[in-house]
C-alpha cells in the first residue's frame, strides 16, 4: 500500500510539473487581439479599451500616459477601428506576448486614419492577457500585401526559468542602452549590430519596413541621427521574449523631432539579445 501511495504522489507531482512547464501557444495573443477587435466593433474603442487594458497599461498619446485614464477621457464615440495583426508572439511560459500590425480608424467627419500599431501584453493574477503598453503611428494608405510572422515559442524546457523579475529587467535595460549609445556612433553600424535578419521598423508616415537589409537601407538613405534615451523595459520569466521603451531625438539634415520608441527583443542561440521590432511615435503636437 505504501508503494503504491508513493507512485501516486510521485505521478501527481510529475504531472503538476509538466502542466506548469507547458508551452504557450500563438494563438492566446491572436485570440486576445480578435477578443478586443471584437469587443471594439460592440462597445466601441473606449469601454473595449478600459476591458482590455492592465491597470498599469501606458499609451502614447502623444506623451506616456496612464491608459486608464486617457481612455476614460475620450468620448465614448470615436469612430470605427479595424485593427488586423501582422506579426505576434509569445514567450514560452505565456507570461509576456505582443501583437502589431495595421489598423484604420474611420470616423464620420474625417478623412480614414491609416497606420500601423504594436501592442504588448502581459499576464493578470487569473492568468490572462491584459494591455499593457500600445503605441501606433500613422502612414498613407496601402495597397500592399501585409506579410504575416507569426511564430510559436520555442519549447519552455529548453529556457531556464527567471524567478528574479529585476535581473531580467536590469539586463534589457543594459542592452537597451548599448544600443543607445550605439546609435550615438552610427545609426547603421547600430542597427546592423543588433538587428534580426526578419526585423520589423515602424517609422512615421512609411510603410513597415521588414527585413535587416532593407532596414539599413532606409537609415542610410534617410541620413537619420537618433540619440535615445531609455526609460523602462521588461521581461518574460521564461527569458526569450522582452521590451524596452523610451524617447528619442531624431534628426535629418537640420530638421529634428522628438518620437517614443518601444523595442521587442528575443535572443539568438547564443543568448545575445537581437531587436525584432522597433515602433516609433511622434510627441511633437502637428
Amino acid at each position: 500500500m505504501k508503494k503504491i501511495s508513493v507512485a501516486i504522489v510521485a505521478f501527481l507531482c510529475t504531472t503538476q510539473l509538466i502542466s506548469a512547464q507547458k508551452t504557450a501557444q500563438i494563438k492566446t495573443v491572436l485570440d486576445a487581439e480578435k477578443d478586443y477587435n471584437r469587443s471594439v466593433s460592440q462597445k466601441g474603442i473606449r469601454e473595449a479599451s478600459l476591458a482590455a487594458i492592465d491597470a498599469e497599461a501606458i499609451v502614447f498619446k502623444p506623451e506616456a500616459v496612464s491608459a486608464k485614464t486617457y481612455y476614460t477621457g475620450i468620448e465614448k464615440n470615436t469612430g470605427k477601428l479595424t485593427a488586423t495583426p501582422t506579426i505576434a508572439r509569445i514567450s514560452a511560459n505565456g507570461d509576456l506576448a505582443f501583437s502589431a500590425g495595421s489598423y484604420l480608424i474611420r470616423n464620420v467627419t474625417d478623412e480614414p486614419e491609416y497606420g500601423e500599431y504594436l501592442s504588448i501584453w502581459r499576464t493578470d493574477l487569473s492568468g490572462k492577457l491584459k494591455m499593457i503598453f500600445s503605441m501606433n503611428m500613422q502612414h498613407p494608405e496601402t495597397k500592399e500585401t501585409p506579410i504575416v510572422d507569426f511564430k510559436e515559442p520555442a519549447v519552455i524546457a529548453s529556457r531556464t526559468i527567471n524567478k528574479d523579475p529585476f535581473t531580467g529587467k536590469n539586463i534589457i535595460i543594459t542592452t537597451d542602452k548599448l544600443f543607445n549609445s550605439s546609435l550615438n556612433f552610427s545609426s547603421v553600424s547600430a542597427y546592423k549590430e543588433f538587428l534580426n535578419l526578419d526585423s520589423r521598423y515602424f517609422f512615421p508616415g512609411f510603410e513597415p519596413i521588414i527585413g535587416q537589409d532593407k532596414i539599413l537601407q532606409f537609415v542610410s538613405n534617410q541620413a537619420i541621427s537618433i540619440e535615445a534615451l531609455n526609460t523602462g523595459a521588461g521581461r518574460a520569466a521564461s527569458s526569450d521574449l522582452a521590451y524596452s521603451y523610451g524617447k528619442a531625438t531624431i534628426k535629418k539634415g537640420e530638421i529634428s523631432n522628438k518620437y517614443n520608441y518601444i523595442r521587442i527583443w528575443e535572443p539568438d542561440k547564443s543568448h545575445k539579445w537581437n531587436m525584432l521590432v522597433e515602433m516609433f511615435s511622434p510627441i511633437d503636437e502637428k
